[in-house]
């Protein structure tokens, strides 16, 4: 099933590597007219596409009791998970809080970066094959975490695990529905969904292509395509490698998974034991390893490393300390054979919403720090105005900004009009 190639054969080391970020015309101009239609006609037009495309037929916004109620119906054991998970995501949010500090740059001149949460969240939670609350403790916590006040949830077809993750990540509101709709609606705010300050949560092409499209008027996380595992090994176990590909492949059918070794009997026993593994498999995996995934045999390990740097993966799965100090770039690195993959999706704590396509070159995956302004704010006395007015002046005029040069030397004028103190009347 996995195709295997050597790193000297270039052009399809490439063409397995490659990016491909597939971008659809008709999507995207329908993905426009709802989002134009939910911006300029509300609820109106929410309506009629959660009924149309979502197939909704209750109310739009569910229930505290409804949340409640459905929780209470999941199995004691999932409860206890999700607690579990809760917990974990908590402490490495904790850890990722920007913090607040203030400096003096010089005699009169102080610096301070004020770190403050954002007001209102939307939280997109995907709602197809399978209810996904792993996605909710991931974008929600960091959120609360932060500070944010109000956390809004979408998801088109919530499931009861889905509200008992709702409960203990401390969701404020939930909605029913899904797609550029839902995208829409959070980033443009309808008489009943409010206007949010940024859209975080992975989705299908429909809802990346709204979250793009949106971003100019309201923030967002990232663009989120299909996920991507990248494995460096150069030992076994075999078994545990090919369970780890077919497991990212599972996602989507234009999944990538990828294993990179310089041991070329490794290569053989992974292709082998995806082989006997697959007969259990969705074909979603199969089609996902057939069309993008497969095994790249290299000269050396550092070859390897290499070309996994530039594959930029959304998951980096290495097998030895050795190799991760080697690691340069990627959505979230994985070390060692008992550092599962998919355990980083559910109860290490870390972040699961990461970067895709090539992303990772320029930021990594969501934290607590996505849900906050952080803004400096400058204070000068007289004396540091005067400290630093010669460099500002200079620097003002080499740009050819006199208006700003003036700005600072009316300033320093004997008979400039010194500012008031006191109370204003």
């Amino acid at each position: 099933m996995l195709k295997t190639i050597k790193a000297s054969n270039r052009r399809a080391v490439a063409s397995l590597l490659t990016h491909t970020r597939t971008r659809s015309a008709t999507t995207e101009r329908r993905v426009a007219k709802i989002v134009g239609d939910v911006r300029r006609k509300g609820d109106i037009a929410l309506t009629k596409y959660v009924r149309t495309l979502d197939y909704l037929e209750g109310p739009l916004e569910i229930t505290a009791e409804e949340v409640r109620d459905g929780a209470s119906r999941v199995d004691p054991k999932v409860q206890k998970a999700l607690r579990t998970a809760t917990k974990h995501i908590k402490r490495i949010a904790r850890k990722q809080l920007p913090r607040g500090w203030q400096t003096k740059v010089a005699p009169g001149i102080t610096v301070e970066q004020r770190v403050l949460p954002l007001d209102r969240v939307g939280c997109y939670v995907p709602g197809g094959r399978f209810p996904l609350p792993s996605s909710l403790l991931m974008t929600v916590i960091p959120a609360q975490i932060a500070g944010v006040q109000e956390i809004i949830v979408a998801c088109p077809r919530p499931e009861p695990i889905v509200f008992a993750a709702a409960l203990e990540a401390g969701v404020t509101r939930l909605f029913r529905m899904g797609g550029a709709q839902a995208i829409a609606a959070l980033a443009y705010g309808t008489e009943t969904v409010p206007r949010v300050d940024k859209i975080v949560g992975p989705g299908n092409r429909w809802v990346a292509a709204a979250k793009a499209l949106v971003s100019v008027d309201c923030g967002i996380d990232f663009y989120a395509g299909p996920t991507e595992i990248v494995i460096v090994a150069t030992r076994g176990p075999a078994a545990w490698i090919a369970a780890d590909l077919i497991a990212q492949a599972e996602h989507d059918p234009d999944s990538r998974a990828i294993l990179i070794t310089p041991n070329r009997a490794l290569a053989v026993r992974v292709a082998a034991a995806v082989d006997v593994q697959l007969d259990v498999s969705s074909s979603i995996a199969r089609r996902a390893l057939k069309n993008r995934g497969g095994i790249i045999i290299t000269a050396t390990t550092a070859e390897a490393v290499a070309l996994a740097n530039a594959a930029v993966a959304e998951h980096l799965v290495v097998d030895s300390e050795s190799l991760a100090k080697q690691v340069q770039c990627a959505g979230s690195l994985f070390v060692g054979p008992w550092s599962a993959q998919v355990a980083g999706d559910y109860a290490i704590g870390s972040n699961h919403v990461l970067p895709t396509a090539g992303a990772a070159r320029g930021r990594g995956g969501l934290s607590t720090a996505d849900f906050v302004r952080q803004f400096t704010v400058q204070r000068m006395t007289q004396q540091g105005l005067r400290g630093i007015a010669d460099t500002a002046v200079t620097l003002a005029r080499a740009e050819g900004l006199d208006a700003h040069a003036a700005s600072i030397d009316i300033r320093r004028r004997p008979q400039s009009v010194r500012p008031r103190t006191g109370t204003l009347k």
